[in-house]
């Protein structure tokens, strides 16, 4: 059986309860103080009813407060603990002394070594593991824990050294040993392949129901892995910077910032000190930029096909070498930063017009992702439609919102030139007017549209006569400036110098009611 004695602190108080089991002939198998106030008694070989005779005794004793009945002792369960961890342990473990003498290993450094653990012991650590000097590392004037290569049984292995030293007081250790941890190339291998594995749930927030999106982001997971620039390309809305955010979270930089600039939104001297920061004599008086913000992180920078030139020139010298300087200021500055890049625009187009870098563009393209818009992946539609549905309807507490049959496959065939952030805007408002629970067409406010001719006119009134005269008068006043003799304009549009007069006369379009 063993006892927990809690009691306070004082000087011969562990002589007197030694004493009273003495006294009933009780032999102690060990005593052991673990923590202030708690003292535990060891008595395996006596049974409870023998303990209850004296349990009275030791509570009498002066400063003890209570006695009962433990299952262990700590040291046991410490011993357990050890045990388990070693027997658990994935990787070779040697504990050697002082001397470099084996004292310890767990079963897979036996089997490596050929050997049972029992025949190890004593062994000199030197003898069985080749290419270090312990005894020399042990005997140092300081002995620091440290990582090394070295061989067992003909095969390469990295060991972390690990000194073990026992403080009796303050600032006075003393060294006991040392622990050897052993990790094969194959084993270094795994674990750094466990590290980089992708979590899904970073892309989880992209619906991905077709195959040409599910394309996209089995190619996403496999860049978000590498450290180059990511060039992402798609109409307005498809979700760049979405995907973006995704490949920055399931990387290697996920812990360090994701900074935004949008090149659209700004002047380019704005743009500059956004991305560069502004340098001042007074240093109260500086700004940092988004480069040194992000520092070991990403930078997206949305829409790159809109950066002035002189912008372009500075982005790519911080992609070439990590380095800029900040608006007015000649100091340079070094960063690690990834750059994500988006356009809408047909970049390669504006290399050949000379209007983008041709160095930069492939400086920002080493990894490219291109996301098909809405209307090419008409099979994420609906799935997308439900999603937006119930995250609005929860936000306003509609529940159990549905679409009407007759919804559903106007939402399913319209282009959706917006794209995804089209859709989700769309839905936000039917959701905020219905009535009930069923969205309907009459809910879905969206102008008619058409890939060849863009948005269509809804509230058109009169004849297919009275529209062409409309369309008519408007090009002649548009081409008129640009060709004010009848004839000029007659030949152009290949029609009489008559038909021409009486057209223009028609539509009261001459000098006075045209400027030219």
């Amino acid at each position: 059986m063993r006892l927990e004695l809690i009691c306070r602190n004082r000087v011969g108080i562990l002589k007197e309860v030694s004493s009273i089991f003495v006294e009933h002939n009780i032999d102690l198998v060990g005593i052991e103080v673990h923590q202030p106030g708690h003292v535990f008694i060891n008595t395996p070989n006596v049974d409870f009813t023998e303990l209850q005779k004296i349990m009275p005794q030791l509570r009498l004793i002066d400063a003890v407060d209570d006695v009962k009945t433990v299952p262990f002792m700590p040291s046991e369960r410490e011993k357990n603990e050890f045990e388990t961890l070693l027997r658990s342990f994935p990787d070779p473990f040697i504990s050697i002394s002082a001397k470099g003498q084996i004292r310890m290993l767990n079963n897979l450094s036996s089997s490596m070594m050929g050997n049972s653990g029992s025949n190890l012991i004593g062994e000199q650590v030197n003898s069985i593991l080749k290419g270090f000097n312990f005894n020399k590392w042990l005997d140092g004037n300081e002995v620091l824990a440290q990582t090394i290569r070295l061989k067992l049984q003909n095969e390469d292995f990295v060991a972390d050294l690990m000194p073990i030293h026992v403080s009796e007081f303050e600032n006075d250790n003393v060294l006991a040993g040392a622990i050897i941890i052993l990790k094969s190339e194959r084993r270094l291998g795994q674990q750094i392949s466990a590290l980089k594995q992708i979590d899904d749930n970073n892309f989880s927030g992209i619906q991905a129901t077709s195959g040409s999106m599910r394309k996209v982001i089995r190619e996403a997971k496999r860049m978000a892995l590498l450290d180059s620039s990511i060039l992402i390309s798609g109409e307005t809305g498809t979700g760049k910077e979405l995907l973006a955010h995704a490949c920055h979270e399931a990387s290697e930089r996920a812990t360090n910032p994701f900074m935004t600039l949008s090149c659209a939104a700004l002047p380019d001297d704005v743009a500059e000190t956004e991305l560069f920061g502004l340098g001042h004599q007074d240093k109260s008086s500086s700004k940092k930029g988004l480069f040194e913000s992000a520092n070991g992180g990403t930078i997206f920078l949305d829409e790159v096909g809109e950066m002035s030139p002189k912008l372009q020139t500075k982005l790519l010298r911080v992609i070439q070498d990590g380095s800029f300087r900040r608006v007015d200021d000649e100091q340079e500055i070094k960063v690690n930063v990834r750059i994500i890049g988006s356009t809408n625009k047909d970049l390669l187009q504006m290399v050949s017009q000379g209007l983008f870098r041709e160095d930069l563009y492939y400086r920002l393209n080493v990894l490219g992702l291109n996301i098909p818009s809405l209307r090419e992946r008409r099979s994420d539609i609906i799935p997308l439609a439900e999603y937006f549905i119930a995250k609005s309807g929860l936000k306003i507490g509609k529940t159990n919102v549905s679409m009407s049959d007759d919804c559903r496959e106007f939402i399913e065939y319209y282009p959706w030139p917006g794209n995804v952030r089209q859709l989700e805007s769309v839905l936000i408002r039917a959701v905020s007017l219905m009535e009930g629970n069923v969205i309907t067409t009459e809910y879905i406010d969206l102008p008619a549209y058409t890939r060849e001719h863009g948005y269509l006119e809804q509230d058109f009134e009169g004849t297919l006569d009275l529209a062409v005269k409309k369309y008519e008068a408007d090009l002649l006043r548009k081409l008129y400036p640009a060709y004010p003799s009848t004839r000029q304009l007659a030949k152009k549009l290949g029609l009489s110098h008559t038909a021409i007069a009486n057209k223009l006369r028609e539509y009261d379009i001459n000098k006075k009611t045209v400027k030219i």
